[in-house]
């Protein structure tokens, strides 16, 4: 099921604590005034506000003098307003929020079913907010499936969340698998994000996965079960130190044109060719990719499957080919038009 976030929740839990102070407040007036006014107990004069409130039609609990019957006509008049006022805000407090979940739910299913080459994110926890967020920056297409509401948390409005287990092939259909162009199984253990491999793979044949794997062992199982590739943030992380401190610089150069420190002045990325770009049957020289967008080719990768590094003037470019660039934000999204494959 999707899930929504009510608006505003401070709003109405503001009302409600007002309104609940101003009864507070006319059962103290209430309770000093009885006890002042006949000279009842405490408890007498508290019992006596509160049937009078409660429009139970009790009994007075003592009979009443003149000051005392017209200050139970104030307390009643008071007393009405602030208890219907009390009810309303409650009763509509409940609506707002069944509507709003009801809503909600019907407004990112529509989103949902509306999707197509999206990206499904399995697990909300670090490894798989981390992923959204990366997505989220493109921005392209995703839908998040997480199984405990309280992880979901925190998370922008804006982002696509559905409560359930990924390991379930209806979940995975509610989220389009069949339309996806990826899954990234991202859950804490690997046993279940190798049950989500496996339904994801059989739904979608075609389908990018990349899991997550906590322990060296689980990748092979991962990589069996359908994976296309399988990431360890502990071995990375180890890596990426061990690199921090053996080539600091190339450390830094990937992390600025990576994104990962936060700056943006150089970007890596891989860029399609389309049968209708205008760079399909070109060379890498005649394509004009330096000289017009002052971005470097690093690789160009062929629809074969095979890579050339450091392509020379020569190299023939192909409809379905991947360019692999690194260049200026601004300049890598002209590229990617002319490409014909505008993200």
């Amino acid at each position: 099921m999707a899930i929504s976030r009510a608006r505003n929740p401070l709003l109405v839990f503001g009302k409600v604590l007002w309104i609940g102070l101003a009864i507070v407040l006319l059962s103290t007036i209430g309770t000093i005034g009885y006890h002042l006014l006949e000279g009842w107990s405490w408890l007498d004069s508290l019992y006596m506000v509160v049937i009078t409130f409660s429009s139970i039609g009790y009994g007075e609990v003592h009979p009443l003098s003149r000051i005392g019957r017209e200050f139970t006509i104030m307390l009643i008049g008071c007393g009405a307003v602030v208890v219907a006022l009390g009810i309303g805000t409650l009763t509509q407090a409940l609506l707002e929020f069944e509507l709003l979940q009801f809503f909600g739910r019907r407004r990112v299913e529509r989103q949902i079913a509306r999707l197509s080459r999206h990206y499904i994110i399995c697990g909300a926890g670090r490894v798989g907010r981390s992923a959204a967020r990366e997505l989220a920056r493109k921005p392209v297409p995703f839908v998040i499936i997480e199984k405990e509401p309280d992880k979901a948390e925190g998370l922008p409005p804006d982002w696509l969340i559905m409560f359930g287990d990924a390991t379930l092939e209806n979940i995975l259909i509610a989220a389009r698998i069949e339309r996806a162009a990826g899954l990234v199984a991202a859950v804490t253990t690997d046993a279940t994000n190798i049950f989500i491999v496996l339904n994801a793979r059989s739904l979608n044949n075609n389908l990018k996965i990349i899991a997550r794997a906590s322990e060296e062992e689980s990748a092979k199982h991962l990589a069996k079960a359908g994976a296309n590739s399988v990431i360890s943030p502990y071995a990375f992380a180890g890596h990426q130190i061990a690199q921090g401190l053996l080539r600091p610089n190339v450390v830094d150069f990937l992390s600025l044109t990576t994104g990962r420190d936060g700056g943006q002045e150089m970007v890596i990325e891989e860029i399609a060719v389309a049968a209708r770009s205008p760079l399909a049957g070109t060379t890498v020289g005649e394509s004009g990719i330096h000289r017009d967008y002052g971005i470097i080719i690093l690789a160009l990768k062929h629809s074969d499957g095979s890579t050339v590094f450091n392509p020379k003037a020569r190299e023939q470019i192909r409809s379905g080919d991947y360019l692999i660039a690194m260049g200026e934000p601004a300049s890598m999204s002209n590229l990617e038009l002319v490409a014909g494959n505008p993200q």
